[in-house]
């Protein structure tokens, strides 16, 4: 016999019977619901602790040591899971966050810069997450291996960065990369190609923690291998396990050892996240009570993003707001460009000695965010993660930066490589800039089809990547290739019916035009 209990937001999971069913379900009626429940919590909790030991037995050397301190993060986790019920935020205490504590951006830069750059640089470090495959792009190992302009990777763009910085400013910036266990030995074999580059790299890795079967609760693994079957049973568990990964790692103690005082985090795939003198430098000027400790950059929403997180004010707190937190009646007014009007970019400036000491004081609250997925045998796991922004209101005086959109660059497709690889940008010391010839600042709209998904496809239906200096939007689907040289402006939609193809011919200038399956190409 089994019971539907309902144990955590919005997921109703079978409870199986215990042994002595007569004995627990007396307990149950006599002591009321809230009671059966947090039994029932227990119960689930003595039993992955069970499992986890299992798990632990079957791991040696130095893995065992990493599992241990893996699965003492993933206990903390699930145990607020079971804890948590209901929507985590009441809608009706939501805020508009207070005047002062969204800046814009041109009133930071208007600070200007110290006479000694060098030494507010010295007191930074940058974090890349670098946990992510390419598996979406269609390619194998990690994403920033991926090449996206003139032969550079991500990675080669991120060290190119911050050794002009290192080299201009003579300073020494480092770069941290998170790595998770998907992408740390590709990634290791790599860092060798920049031994003679002036730019320090450490790496750390991410967490590694175990999926849970929807139905059990319970891990699918049977051992801690991470190889053949038990390559699904496995997940990195979203990029909030930085201040843990970071701080068990031992680097984050090494760091302050040497005097650096802020991280710059962002994601490896977002080409607009640099550097940013202007802020690290607000930053640093703080007189030292009132310093502040997190820094969160967002930028205006428009409809292309009204799925991005925004800043709000809960509890006299700056809280970051998910789309995954909002009760359903509600979805749309949080979509709504009018009412919040900024959504993070996940660029982030960090205090380092607050991450040391919110850690230790085991006082970093993040939401936990429920990820339901199905492995290839069909089977229903679930993996427990949190997002690096939620902790905002974890520090002391956090403030939102209202940056221009051009620092939020990130390449998640092959319509957004397309993108960064025309002539719309111009590329200087590993960073992007919006060519000076394009008219107007704002990115076109690209939405490539189905056939363009993989990375390899893709290169081989452009000869060469058209002229999208006064492209407004283009939409293409089906099997359509490009020649040489060709030129796209205004709205450009090309839709190749199933069976028919369509070659765009080289040189062919496609201003305002619509062109159909049986290629006829008419006036937009």
């Amino acid at each position: 016999m089994s019971r539907y209990v309902e144990v955590a937001p919005e997921v109703l999971f079978w409870v199986a019977e215990f042994q002595s069913p007569s004995g627990f379900t007396k307990r149950a009626t006599n002591s009321g619901m809230a009671q059966f429940e947090e039994v029932i919590r227990q119960e689930l909790e003595e039993s992955m602790k069970n499992e986890l030991e299992k798990l632990q037995a079957t791991a040696t050397g130095v893995e065992a040591e990493v599992t241990r301190k893996d699965f003492e993060g993933f206990k903390k986790l699930f145990h607020r899971f079971l804890q948590e019920k209901g929507p985590s935020v009441d809608w009706g205490k939501i805020q508009r966050p207070p005047e002062d504590s969204i800046q814009p951006y041109d009133k930071i830069k208007s600070k200007g810069l110290p006479d000694n750059i060098a030494s507010v640089l010295n007191k930074l470090v940058v974090v890349k997450l670098n946990g992510g495959l390419g598996t979406s792009m269609g390619c194998k190992g990690p994403k920033s291996l991926i090449s996206v302009r003139n032969e550079n990777t991500f990675l080669d763009l991120t060290v190119q960065q911050i050794e002009h910085l290192n080299k201009t400013y003579n300073a020494d910036v480092p770069l941290v990369l998170m790595n998770s266990f998907n992408t740390d030995e590709d990634t290791k074999k790599i860092l060798q190609k920049y031994t003679h580059c002036r730019v320090k790299i450490h790496t750390f890795n991410q967490s590694r923690y175990p999926r849970i079967n929807k139905e059990s609760l319970l891990p699918v693994a049977p051992d801690v291998s991470k190889t053949g079957e038990n390559a699904d049973a496995w997940y990195p568990p979203g990029h909030g396990d930085v201040y843990a990964s970071f701080y068990n790692s031992g680097l984050l103690d090494h760091l302050i050892a040497e005097g650096k005082e802020y991280l710059f985090v962002s994601n490896i795939d977002n080409l607009g996240a640099t550097v940013d003198l202007y802020i690290l430098n607000h930053l640093m000027s703080q007189p030292n009570g009132k310093r502040c400790e997190f820094v969160m950059e967002v930028t205006d929403k428009t409809r292309a993003d009204v799925k991005g997180g925004t800043l709000t004010q809960y509890g006299g707190k700056l809280r970051l707001l998910e789309i995954a937190q909002v009760p359903k009646a509600h979805v749309d007014e949080f979509k709504s460009v009018s009412k919040f009007k900024i959504f993070n970019t996940n660029n982030l400036w960090i205090s380092l000695p607050a991450i040391k000491r919110l850690q230790e004081q085991n006082a970093i609250d993040m939401e936990i965010i429920v990820n339901p997925k199905t492995l290839d045998g069909g089977l229903n796991v679930i993996q427990l993660e949190t997002a690096v922004g939620a902790a905002i209101k974890s520090f002391d005086n956090a403030l939102g930066i209202n940056v221009p959109r051009s620092r939020f660059l990130p390449v998640k497709t092959t319509s957004d490589l397309l993108l960064v690889m025309s002539n719309l940008y111009s590329l200087n010391a590993g960073s992007l800039t919006m060519s000076e010839k394009r008219e107007f600042p704002t990115v076109p709209l690209v939405k490539l089809g189905s056939s363009f998904t993989k990375v390899q496809d893709y290169l081989m239906r452009f000869e060469s990547i058209p002229d999208m200096l006064e492209l407004d939007h283009l939409t293409v689907s089906g099997d359509v290739t490009f020649g040489k040289n060709v030129g796209l402006k205004g709205t450009v939609i090309i839709i190749a019916n199933h069976g028919d193809r369509i070659d765009i011919p080289a040189g062919a200038v496609l201003e305002n035009k619509i062109v159909s399956g049986n290629l006829r190409i008419l006036d937009h």
